[in-house]
């Protein structure tokens, strides 16, 4: 599986790039106030949980995990067994420790009872059972991220995790267009081969100093990308404005490596890219972001300007993001109608419809491949259901899950999978994804979009100039 950002940011980025469809917007900080409440991620407030039963005020490692378990307990999808959150926390913190050379970990396991306050008190007595035995091992605060984050990966959802404050401020910066001092890529991690592409940004300093599309980044300033991660190249690529980063690069068809000198730069990257050409607005989006329904809105109404007379949005590679994202660029093609209807645990339907404010842009075909996720999914659906656009491509990737953010002391976050959703007509897409009206298959290869050599691209341009006289 490839794994790309808009940005060039940070890991939690690289994983949202293939889950997306946070319910992310409005989010509020997980606080216990004179009315105890949960504070759930669109900012609604379930009054009555008690939490103070649960935390200690003097023990912001134990709140930690309080807090986890209160959100698991009462926002996930599905219902939950503890022994699932106790053996997700005993395994995790027994896998880390081994990670630290130490010879059979003695960590203790419990077996949970279904009582939630004996069940709590197991975990944290766990917690605090290794921090104490191996104080020496690793700083307390962090066996606690490691606890929180073995609780969550034992219900088996991949979407449900913890994110550090490190990886919940990248994800800010994704959300909302960036604002970080770097070079300006769009970045890809080839999961078989760890190799790492880029994709310059045009008008940003990497673009400006000769960085191509589909270059593979061997080395930054000499230290060799072999073997890393995608987050720990963004750490060495990233720097204060107006420093200079040297990228060592292989180009395709070129055996000499290229090296570069970049200087780098404060950001800002938009969501959208656009063009009119031979009378057809193409629109490609990477993600869903808080201001990408006004970009996409903007771009095809340039396009009327210009008497387009056919409409191209490409969602191939979009691994999505806000939920609200979805429902307002759907709605630029639905005049009205539902939308998204998202289902809780309890079986309770929220039902997103069209804004209002559809702009009229016919013929439209709408591009998706196996990475076309999650918000990408929601919009190609609802357009699919009520027939206002040809879906055209490879089957999506299958993500019918909704997550919400919570807050936690330490400035990270809980992301939790709260929602299913289904497709105006009542299509659950998880596991199976969208299958197009029109398959047509292309290989992997993101440097190939919007050139000669992109079959799909070609095919929605045939299509719409198929309808041109119609």
């Amino acid at each position: 599986m490839i794994a790309r950002t808009r940005l060039l940011s940070a890991a939690a980025v690289v994983v949202l790039a293939a889950v997306g469809g946070a319910a992310y917007a409005n989010r509020a900080a997980a606080s216990v106030d004179a009315r105890p409440s949960v504070v759930i991620g669109d900012g609604q407030r379930i009054v009555g949980i008690d939490l103070s039963t649960f935390l200690s005020a003097n023990d912001p490692q134990r709140q930690m995990i309080a807090f986890a378990y209160e959100r698991v307990e009462h926002a996930y999808y599905k219902p939950v067994a503890d022994e699932m959150l106790v053996n997700g926390e005993a395994k995790a913190l027994t896998e880390f420790l081994k990670t630290k050379k130490v010879a059979a970990p003695n960590v203790p396991h419990s077996m949970a009872t279904g009582d939630r306050s004996h069940d709590l008190s197991i975990l944290e007595s766990t917690l605090t059972s290794v921090q104490k035995r191996y104080a020496t091992v690793a700083p307390r605060d962090i066996f606690t991220q490691v606890a929180v984050s073995g609780m969550l990966g034992g219900l088996g959802d991949p979407y449900t995790t913890y994110l550090s404050p490190q990886e919940i401020n990248g994800l800010d910066e994704q959300l909302h267009g960036g604002d970080f001092a770097g070079i300006g890529v769009y970045i890809v991690q080839d999961k078989k081969s760890g190799a790492i592409l880029v994709d310059p940004i045009d008008g940003n300093p990497a673009i400006k100093a000769g960085v191509r599309p589909g270059d593979m980044i061997i080395a930054v300033d000499g230290k060799s990308t072999a073997g890393l991660k995608i987050d720990a190249v963004e750490r060495e690529i990233r720097g204060p404005a107006g420093t200079i980063v040297s990228l060592t690069m292989k180009r395709p068809k070129t055996a000499a490596p290229v090296t570069v000198q970049v200087v780098r730069a404060q950001i800002h990257v938009p969501s959208v890219k656009a063009k009119v050409e031979d009378g057809i607005e193409y629109v490609r989006l990477a993600d869903f972001g808080s201001n990408s329904a006004q970009e996409v809105r903007d771009a095809f109404l340039d396009g009327k300007r210009h008497n387009v007379h056919g409409y191209i949005l490409d969602l191939r590679y979009n691994g999505g993001g806000l939920l609200d994202a979805a429902v307002d660029i759907s709605s630029l093609f639905i005049p009205q109608g539902t939308i998204v209807s998202t289902i809780d645990r309890a079986g309770n339907r929220d039902v997103r419809s069209a804004t209002g404010d559809a702009i009229g842009t016919t013929p439209l075909v709408i591009l998706v491949n196996r990475y076309t996720a999650s918000a990408s999914e929601i919009t190609a659906g609802a357009v699919q259901d009520y027939g206002v656009g040809t879906i055209l491509g490879e089957t999506t990737f299958g993500k019918g899950v909704v997550q919400s953010l919570y807050t936690l002391p330490d400035k990270g976050a809980l992301k939790i999978t709260t929602a299913r959703y289904v497709t105006p007509k009542g299509r659950d897409i998880q596991h199976k994804g969208i299958v197009p009206d029109i398959i047509v298959t292309q290989r992997v290869d993101l440097p190939i979009l919007d050139t000669p050599a992109d079959k799909q691209l070609a095919a929605a341009k045939k299509i719409i100039e198929s309808k041109k006289d119609v």
